[in-house]
């Protein structure tokens, strides 16, 4: 089996510089590379997962650490940063930290040390104890969904976001709008439940609003929890006329359990939902769009822009588009 030091020999140059040129780094020239990747492929050379350590002790990988590995939001981000890695001849290594006693573990034993030169770190409020564990890697760290100073984060504004939502149904004349949400205090201490319920309700104050007693609900972020929340909703007292579901997943349950009530959408209740799901056009779902993928793609790029060049920390802030379909209507009143 040929090595990194048959590829050099073939293409006279030094190991370092084969193993540079293989890995796309920008301190080869383009004449160089070229004769590199011509002698890889006449000796049929493949790397394995640890060549790269042969010359600056990279390991070809980016880990991933991320709280629900099968949840649509989760899977999109690491579909969009693999497709940016793959290209720039980076493997993803997962971890998976769904509960509190697995994050422990990992923060405490951080078994990717020394396994990865990069880390990509969804939604997860670091603690200081956290943070100080990833700086000791001495590698690039970028969250998703979350800030943390001295990090790169690439992130959306859920306020303002889930504030236009509900504008939207105040606009139509609703005065009863529900939340369907998540518990207090959220999973792993996630900050983006308590955003957007911070934005619904900046958004009934300033319609003058004051929110009744049952209006809010946790959905968990599920389909199921959307349902069974939807449902505690309608048999509350003052049914509302308009919902603000956090999640599309939450509001497709909420959908569910107004057809099995024999709800009628939009004309007797409005909903929102908030991601703008692949499945949300197919339900005609009124939702704030957010761009999933293109977070997890723009964190893979600020990974490697820090890899090549050392650059700062940055701060991306992608916006968000309220996209109106049929789940929203005028209230009947109004």
């Amino acid at each position: 089996m040929p090595t990194i030091r048959d590829v050099a020999r073939r293409a006279q140059v030094s190991t370092a510089t084969a193993s540079r040129a293989l890995r796309g780094l920008p301190s080869v020239t383009a004449t160089t590379r070229a004769r590199v990747e011509h002698a890889a492929a006449e000796l049929d050379y493949v790397a394995p997962f640890n060549a790269a350590s042969l010359a600056s002790g990279r390991t070809n990988s980016v880990g991933i650490v991320v709280p629900y590995v099968a949840r649509w939001f989760f899977g999109t981000v690491i579909a969009g940063a693999e497709a940016v890695l793959r290209e720039a001849g980076l493997d993803l290594v997962v971890y998976g930290v769904a509960d509190a006693p697995s994050r422990s573990r990992f923060f405490e034993q951080m078994p990717l040390r020394r396994r990865v030169d990069a880390v990509l770190v969804l939604c997860l409020p670091l603690t200081d104890r956290e943070a100080d564990a990833l700086r000791r890697l001495r590698v690039p760290v970028v969250l998703v969904g979350a800030a943390v100073p001295g990090f790169s984060s690439v992130r959306i504004d859920d306020l303002s976001a889930a504030a236009e939502a509900v504008r939207l149904l105040v606009h139509l004349g609703h005065r009863r709008i529900g939340l369907i949400g998540e518990a207090d205090p959220a999973p792993h201490g996630f900050t983006t439940p308590a955003l957007r319920r911070f934005g619904y309700l900046r958004a009934l104050a300033e319609a003058g609003i004051e929110p009744g007693p049952g209006w809010q609900v946790a959905g968990g972020f599920t389909a199921g929890g959307g349902e069974a929340a939807m449902a505690r909703l309608l048999a509350g007292p003052g049914q509302p006329t308009a919902v603000f579901a956090m999640s599309d997943e939450m509001a497709f349950g909420a959908l569910r359990a107004l057809r099995r009530n024999g709800v009628a959408v939009p004309e007797e209740v409005s909903l929102v939902g908030f991601d703008d799901h692949e499945l949300a056009a197919a339900l005609d779902l009124t939702t704030v769009a957010q761009p999933v993928a293109a977070q997890g793609a723009r964190a893979a790029e600020l990974l490697l822009d820090e890899l090549r060049h050392q650059r700062p920390p940055t701060e991306v802030v992608f916006p968000t588009t309220l996209v109106r379909r049929a789940t929203t209507g005028p209230h009947r009143g109004a």
